[in-house]
């Protein structure tokens, strides 16, 4: 089945320069979609509009936004991809590695949502989709108390927008992966053992379920977190 519901919009995916954003630019643009990417680094893209966007600082949020805007147009896809993730025993987690992580997982959440969402609003039309994680879920393994409760925040923050938005046709859901080969996890010892599946997820794979939360195809889902973890977390 082809996804639907792409041509003519504009998507802005956060944190996209690598990884599991890059391949969900890909995807969006590879529908039909004007995709543009955000990252801390002026950011290459085949296809894609690159942005150089801070996602902690709310005047460079605002800046890249309306440069999209200005460029492509009032965004109606927005997908909330760009994080950190770092492994620190609770007693070792500093305040600032704390506030860190908060900072770009969840705050820069907030700030790019709260600079898009009355695009959508004005145009009565908008998919946003979150990246979570199943850490926030369950805490994760051990030695990542920030990042859990980071991406506890994104998910909630997720069902929060989902439920103030719904009347002006807006989506809002979450997905939350569990070790997907990229970078971010490639110093982890390997745990393909422990999924069920037996093998690390792939980055397409994410794009792949993100590309159906927003299409015409998911106009009825909102609210909801989408596990995608090769039976990791089965609840």
């Amino acid at each position: 089945m082809e996804l639907a519901g792409f041509a003519g919009r504009v998507a802005l995916v956060t944190g996209g320069a690598r990884g599991i954003g890059r391949e969900i630019a890909l995807r969006l643009r590879g529908l039909g979609a004007q995709v543009a990417v955000g990252d801390i680094r002026q950011p290459e893209v085949e296809g894609c509009l690159g942005v150089r966007m801070d996602v902690t600082d709310e005047s460079s949020v605002t800046e890249s936004t309306s440069l999209v805007r200005d460029a492509l147009g009032s965004i109606d896809i927005l997908v909330l991809n760009a994080g950190i993730f770092l492994i620190e025993p609770f007693e070792e987690t500093t305040l600032q590695s704390w506030q860190r992580t908060i900072d770009v997982n969840l705050t820069g959440s907030f700030l790019v949502a709260r600079a898009v969402l009355p695009m959508m609003r004005e145009s009565e039309y908008g998919r946003v989709v979150s990246i979570g994680s199943s850490a926030g879920i369950t805490g994760g393994a051990k030695s990542v108390a920030a990042y859990g409760a980071s991406k506890a925040g994104v998910m909630a923050l997720a069902k929060a927008i989902a439920s103030e938005y719904a009347p002006f046709g807006i989506t809002s859901n979450a997905v939350a992966p569990t070790l997907i080969d990229t970078d971010m996890v490639a110093g982890i010892a390997d745990m393909s053992g422990r999924i069920p599946v037996g093998r690390l997820g792939r980055p397409t794979e994410v794009a792949d379920l993100v590309a159906f939360l927003c299409s015409d195809h998911a106009g009825f889902i909102t609210g909801a977190v989408v596990d995608i973890n090769g039976g990791f977390l089965i609840r």
